[in-house]
């Protein structure tokens, strides 16, 4: 197993303890819906807890079902998030030293007008890492043009880019779909800089 298999895998048994933590009685229905994942795959992350001693699975009235965590179970789920807590930290902190070397890149070429391509966590980042700079932020492209504006500044919809005035766009995302988007549109690869 891979780390991005271990870390998804890791993820949802995290998620799983979640669950049974808040509510001892939750169906194995309501977990699948809660996590978005095939109910058939609830079923086996339960039974695979349940043998390594992390949960006790025990039928009330009814034939319902009941989930516990066992000590074990606890001590698990606090390594798990502390794992994954350490994961999320190290991914910020790897995404900030390439946007930081990005922007370093751009003032080198001598960029000032950026748009920041996309208005998640790396976009939010990547406004955060632009403080102090000499680099402007025209605003933010995304799919999703909103009213609401990202943290003062407009969201551009894909098509209204090809109006604007920019020296370049950073794509604050790790795919390669945005690239591909930009390549349609007809955008100056020459003009865009990559995490």
């Amino acid at each position: 197993m891979n780390n991005i298999e271990k870390n998804a895998d890791s993820g949802i048994t995290l998620k799983i303890l979640d669950e049974i933590s808040r509510e001892s009685d939750i169906t194995q229905r309501t977990i699948s819906s809660r996590l978005d994942i095939a109910l058939g795959l609830v079923n086996a992350y339960l039974k695979r807890l349940a043998k390594k001693g992390h949960i006790k699975i025990s039928k009330g009235p009814m034939n319902r079902v009941k989930y516990a965590l066992t000590p074990e179970g606890f001590t698990h789920r606090v390594s798990l998030t502390y794992d994954y807590m350490q994961t999320s930290i190290d991914f910020f902190k790897d995404a900030r030293q390439r946007i930081d070397s990005v922007y370093k890149q751009m003032a080198a070429d001598g960029v000032t007008k950026v748009l920041i391509w996309g208005d998640g966590e790396i976009a939010e980042l990547a406004y955060v890492s632009l403080r102090g700079l000499p680099l402007q932020l025209i605003g933010v492209v995304d799919s999703d043009n909103t009213d609401q504006g990202f943290f003062g500044h407009n969201i551009y919809s894909f098509n209204e880019v090809l109006k604007l005035e920019y020296d370049a766009i950073l794509i604050a995302s790790f795919s390669n779909e945005e690239i591909q988007r930009i390549k349609e549109l007809g955008i100056d690869n020459h003009r865009v800089y990559c995490l």
